[in-house]
């Protein structure tokens, strides 16, 4: 039951091997491959190499096949190499000689290729949805907590005093970057390899800009050659893509692991957030940031993985690319499970107010000492000596009383600017999805 089926048998020990798990992974690419199905039946059907009653078979064929995936009930048994091979194993059962056809000016290669572009395309438009609402859940965030000052660290020390609306927004912020990165990714999705066949096309009269448009593919990928090669660089453009945003979800995690502690205590979680330890009764531990920070770290490695698998590479296929179903399709997943986890916590964390009024806070107010000398006619090198020294004898009294006037600063968080950038990128976003049912 191989679609490249010539008379002989493959050794056990070797076809186990092949396979890999394509029969597992190959479960995100089913309705895909059977949308691209329908577009070259179609497409045959347009330039005479089926009849019209062939045609409506492998559509009704193929429309049972997505019902049956969209009811949970489709499976690639171990008989079938591949979803390719089960899908064509079907219409051939049901519709004879039409089934036969179905793979008529069409490879494999350009098959699982174009169902791989189609399966990413739409997977960068879904997370693209899921990161403009974790943005807007981080931009309420700041909103409601932009008069909540609290105290800013580097290096593990207390640095100068910060508010929640400049931390809330600064992670919104980042996402909108790293949406940039997803387009990038959606751009590369968005043409169309079907038709290119091995790599060097057909020589039948196929008509690759009508399987482009009913694909809702943006462009088509026009040389043969060209096309083919779109197998590892989609990949590694979408991996580049997920590893940014890992790395912005990694840090916000971390922040909130620190926030919680009891030596900081900026945050709490809600009790039934928090796991306990099996010795020490007081713990409430935030496991579930802790976790969010561990697999970010892990996605943001997901590039080097898909650069190692696909290096000195010539042009053409290689069965090298089987690989980066394993590697990517997981991670993707997982990033999802990131942003679906932060979706359903962070609207829950709790702000704790007046923090920044602790003693132990007083010596970040030392930069607004200086500034009052400053304003007074002292040089800033005068000003920043004399308060150091005050700090080193003891006699420091922090100016607590400040306002900041400049756009992105404490009293003047600029929410409005980044909003306008969420609202931006909103209306781009709309047009990832311009082409979904």
């Amino acid at each position: 039951m191989k679609i490249w089926e010539k008379g002989f048998s493959v050794n056990e020990t070797i076809e186990k091997f092949t396979v890999g798990q394509d029969r597992v992974l190959d479960m995100y690419l089913a309705p895909f491959d059977m949308l691209a199905s329908k577009a070259q039946a179609n497409m045959l059907a347009q330039v005479g190499l089926i009849t019209e009653f062939e045609r409506q078979q492998l559509i009704t064929g193929l429309d049972e096949l997505l019902a049956q995936v969209a009811a949970g009930t489709f499976q690639i048994e171990a008989d079938f190499e591949d979803v390719h091979s089960k899908i064509e194993h079907y219409l051939t059962e049901k519709f004879g000689d039409a089934g036969k056809k179905i793979h008529t000016a069409r490879s494999r290669n350009d098959q699982v290729l174009t169902a791989i572009q189609l399966f990413i395309k739409d997977y960068t438009e879904r997370t693209a949805g899921k990161m403009l609402a974790l943005a807007a859940v981080l931009l309420q965030k700041a909103e409601a907590h932009k008069n909540d000052l609290l105290p800013g660290y580097t290096h593990f020390q207390a640095a100068m005093p910060s508010s929640f609306g400049l931390w809330f927004s600064a992670y919104a912020e980042h996402l909108l970057l790293d949406l940039a990165l997803f387009e990038a990714a959606h751009a590369v999705a968005d043409q169309n390899p079907l038709g290119s066949g091995a790599g060097f096309g057909s020589s039948f009269p196929i008509d690759r800009a009508m399987t482009t448009r009913e694909l809702g593919f943006g462009q088509l990928a026009v040389s043969a050659v060209g096309a083919q090669m779109l197998r590892g660089k989609t990949e590694k453009t979408l991996a580049f893509a997920i590893a940014g945003a890992a790395g912005t979800l990694g840090k916000l995690a971390y922040d909130l692991v620190l926030y919680n502690s009891q030596d900081l205590g900026f945050v709490t979680l809600p009790q039934e957030f928090t796991t306990g330890s099996s010795i020490m009764p007081h713990k409430k531990n935030p496991d579930v940031f802790e976790l969010v920070r561990a697999q970010a770290n892990r996605l943001q490695a997901l590039p080097n993985d898909i650069m190692l698998a696909t290096s000195n590479l010539p042009s053409g296929y290689h069965r090298d690319f089987q690989l980066l179903k394993e590697l990517l399709f997981g991670p993707m997943m997982q990033f999802t499970n990131l942003l679906d986890i932060l979706l359903f916590a962070l609207p829950e964390i709790e702000i704790k107010a007046g923090v920044i009024e602790q003693a132990k806070y007083d010596p970040i107010f030392s930069v607004e000492n200086i500034n009052q000398l400053i304003l007074a006619g002292v040089p800033f090198r005068d000003a920043y000596q004399q308060v150091g020294r005050a700090v080193e004898d003891g006699s420091y009294v922090p100016h607590r009383e400040f306002h900041t006037t400049h756009l992105g600063s404490i009293h003047n968080p600029g929410l409005a600017e980044i909003d306008a950038k969420f609202q931006r990128w909103k209306a781009r976003s709309s047009l990832f999805a311009r082409d979904r049912e």
